[in-house]
């Protein structure tokens, strides 16, 4: 025999596995949970605890509250995550809305001193940005958490067949009494998305007339010469002219003596109005060169005569103003007389 045969090795001999925890108990989790398909919140005490009574205390009196407020929880922080994220999207494209589609070389070509100076911009951009972004980010909390607060209410167990009946029927009701409010919030969104008019322009719409001092999605508030302030619900405003956007025109029509001659009064009104541009209290308010564009009208005894100047926007009135007080000078200087046109 060899000497390796001749030692003999004792085997080694395995100890018998111990539970991890002195308290374990063999088992299932169904039958710990009492249930043949137990919950996964079961089914993980039977695998931490491998106890039967605790487990079966957990699947009688914790397991359901437990899961719903966890869900309740879930459902919650999953909405406030989404309308975050809706609100941070709603802030960009409304303010790439209120800074418009206009390519910027475009832009740069076509504005004026006064539209395209950056504090105007900014102002105009801000409030349209602002009261878009504040009225879609108020529809999309209403439409998250509502979805929300239904899936909370149906983990509760509660029926919500009865709750979206009466909805229902009290949402047809009060759209048929608010029809109007419907009316003038849709035209008030339209109107900031197509940015007809702002704070500071000077509009008109038909039954009133005046500079704009708020805009909301239901009611324009303007103030007229007067000082009067109307409020001008947005539904009800059919069309609107906006004096002040962009750019303005003074337009006079003077009324000569029809025996002047017509060449000497163009050549004055023409001289007047361009040392009015030239002048350096008016040069910037004056965006082009006046312009005769010569007899407008005969009526009886008096010859009209168009002259046109382009302005700043919202500035064509005051252009016109120290106009007429210049032509009044230049005319009495050269003996030029002024006529009553036929009515």
């Amino acid at each position: 025999m060899s000497l390796f045969a001749s030692i003999s090795v004792p085997l080694a001999v395995s100890p018998v596995a111990k539970p991890f925890l002195p308290w374990a108990e063999k088992g299932t989790p169904e039958a710990a949970c009492k249930n043949t398909d137990p919950s996964i919140s079961c089914r993980l005490v039977w695998n931490v605890s491998k106890n039967t009574d605790f487990t079966q205390f957990w699947a009688t009196w914790l397991d359901k509250p437990l899961t719903t407020l966890l869900w309740i929880i879930m459902t919650f922080v999953v909405a406030l995550v989404v309308k975050n994220i809706a609100h941070r999207m709603i802030t960009k494209v409304t303010l790439r809305m209120a800074e418009g589609t206009m390519s910027e070389k475009v832009r740069e070509r076509s504005r004026t001193v006064f539209e395209g100076s950056p504090a105007l911009l900014n102002r105009r951009r801000a409030q349209r940005a602002q009261t878009l972004g504040s009225v879609l980010r108020s529809i999309a909390s209403i439409i998250i958490m509502g979805t929300a607060a239904f899936s909370i209410l149906g983990s509760l167990g509660l029926n919500l067949a009865p709750i979206l009946a009466s909805a229902s029927v009290i949402g047809v009701a009060v759209g048929f009494g608010a029809q109007n409010i419907v009316k003038d919030f849709l035209a008030g969104l339209f109107m900031l998305l197509e940015d007809q008019y702002g704070v500071g322009d000077v509009i008109d719409v038909g039954s009133a007339k005046g500079t704009v001092e708020a805009v909301t999605l239901r009611v324009t508030r303007m103030r007229d010469v007067n000082g009067v302030v109307w409020y001008v619900p947005n539904g009800e405003i059919k069309k609107v002219g906006n004096e002040s956007q962009n750019w303005g025109r003074a337009v006079l029509d003077i009324p000569v003596d029809i025996n002047e001659d017509t060449e000497k009064v163009k050549e004055i009104l023409q001289t007047t109005a361009d040392e009015l541009a030239a002048d350096g209290a008016w040069h910037d308010l004056v965006l082009e060169q006046p312009s005769v564009w010569g007899v407008q009208a005969l009526a009886g005894d008096a010859v009209v005569i168009r002259i046109v100047l382009k302005t700043a926007p919202g500035k064509q009135g005051d252009i016109a103003r120290e106009l007429r007080e210049r032509v009044k000078r230049a005319f009495d200087e050269a003996g030029v007389t002024v006529a009553t046109p036929a009515p």
